[in-house]
């Protein structure tokens, strides 16, 4: 990919002699010796520079790598920064130069020896993956941007969101929904369908999740005042999370998934694929919609809006409830040092496993298996970028490029694919560790 953004130089160099007489805008031109001397620095990705070519489209994709190669790398270092973190509160001995990889599995050994030390029976996880989703607003915004800059008559407003999404839908759709409709009962209430969320028990009930009470039966894990804090395999009398959806006997605080409008006392959103705009977050791939009533320039800006919101996208903290029962036998200082020790782990992991699905959302468009987003980010832009770079030297794309910028048109493209490249290296070891340790965090089995 690098040669061939590197090869794009030539292609525009004809453009180039013309550029060195001319000017940075359209409507002016002045005499100048060369691009930057007329029209300044042409900037770097690295530096989040905007504005590199002077076209709305080519920028918009700039601007995408930029985005995506940052939040790559913040991924990596906030999950080494946290793995150096719980190193040194396990007291795990590794050599200053060793692979991420390394690190993890050292960890890794440490974590199970000391659950082998101190509790009885193993860890109970109870895991909820994190909710992943292209930022609708930013698409919105760019295009508004696009076609401003086009000279396009843009009238709407970037705030008020409502996109095409060739996904699934998450809030309201103002027209057919072909997933589930959900009930807002943040305030709590009763469910005729299936709660999401916790449902208070009014009398012993069968729970589907982890019971906070009493239960009748066997408890997997319970609290220091010995109720339970875990799946019950009778009857349970308090509260239930319910981690997937059940029949609520008593008040549901949360979401409730019904089958009609009128089955909702509050608020319906449609939790599925949206036949018109929705409004809310878009699980797959968001087409902002016009920001002009005519403007030539919409599809163009259609294109890299989407790609700026692919690059941003964004997921929310999983839920990662990790219960055990401490060992009777152990030492005291040894328990309460292991549940500081758990604590962190907790705090920590919630937050590596949260980065680990946005990188492979990222990547390859899967959060914990499932395709959030198709294409992925990286494999949009990369296939954008190639497009870009095998246009000819007369194609239309050069004619919107104002003169004295087509010399800044190269360097950006080389910087954009290497980045990519870049990237692309570079995620299969780093996705692999993070892995690791997510599938141990989120299971319970360290060290397996």
């Amino acid at each position: 990919m690098r040669m061939k953004a590197i090869g794009l130089l030539t292609l525009v160099a004809p453009a180039l002699v013309g550029a060195l007489a001319t000017s940075c805008d359209k409507t002016d031109n002045p005499l100048t010796s060369a691009s930057e001397a007329a029209c300044g620095p042409c900037g770097e990705l690295k530096y989040g520079d905007v504005g590199i070519s002077g076209n709305a489209k080519l920028d918009g994709f700039f601007q995408a790598v930029s985005t995506l190669n940052s939040s790559v790398g913040q991924i990596n270092a906030d999950f080494e920064t946290n793995i150096d973190s719980l190193i040194d509160t396990f007291g795990v001995q590794v050599d200053a130069n060793a692979t991420i990889d390394a690190k993890v599995t050292a960890l890794d050994a440490q974590i199970k020896a000391d659950i082998a030390a101190n509790v009885s029976g193993g860890l109970t996880v109870d895991y909820q993956p994190p909710e992943c989703h292209a930022d609708v607003n930013v698409a919105v915004t760019a295009e508004a941007n696009c076609e401003a800059k086009a000279n396009c008559n843009v009238m709407a407003t970037p705030g008020q969101v409502s996109v095409q999404c060739q996904g699934t839908c998450e809030g309201s759709c103002d027209a057919q929904c072909s997933g589930d409709l959900k009930c807002d009962l943040s305030a709590g209430g009763t469910c005729t369908g299936s709660c999401e969320g916790t449902c208070e028990l009014d009398a012993k009930a069968q729970c589907t999740g982890t019971c906070h009470g009493t239960c009748d039966g066997t408890c997997s894990a319970q609290d220091a005042m010995g109720n339970c804090n875990g799946s019950c395999s009778g009857n349970c009398q308090g509260s239930c999370e319910v981690s997937a959806g059940a029949t609520c006997s008593g008040k549901c605080t949360g979401s409730c998934v019904v089958k009609a409008q009128a089955d909702c006392m509050g608020s319906v959103t449609c939790s599925g694929q949206c036949s018109g705009n929705c409004s809310g977050s878009c699980t797959g791939t968001a087409t902002p919609p016009a920001a002009s009533a005519n403007c030539d320039a919409t599809a163009d800006c259609q294109a890299q809006a989407s790609a700026q919101a692919s690059a941003n996208f964004s997921c929310s903290p999983p839920s990662l409830k990790v219960d055990f029962t401490l060992n009777a036998s152990a030492d005291a200082d040894a328990q309460a040092a292991f549940v500081a020790h758990m604590t962190e782990l907790k705090a920590r992991g919630a937050a590596m496993v949260q980065g680990f699905a946005k990188y492979t959302a990222l990547f390859d468009g899967k959060v914990n298996g499932k395709v959030v987003i198709n294409p992925s980010p990286v494999a949009q832009l990369e296939t954008s970028i190639n497009g870009f770079v095998n246009i000819s030297a007369d194609a239309d794309i050069l004619k919107d490029i104002p003169p004295g910028r087509i010399g800044c048109v190269a360097p950006a493209f080389t910087e954009a694919a290497g980045d990519i490249s870049d990237m692309i290296t570079s995620a299969s070891a780093n996705i692999s560790a993070q892995g690791k340790f997510a599938t141990a965090i989120t299971s319970g089995n360290f060290g397996s």
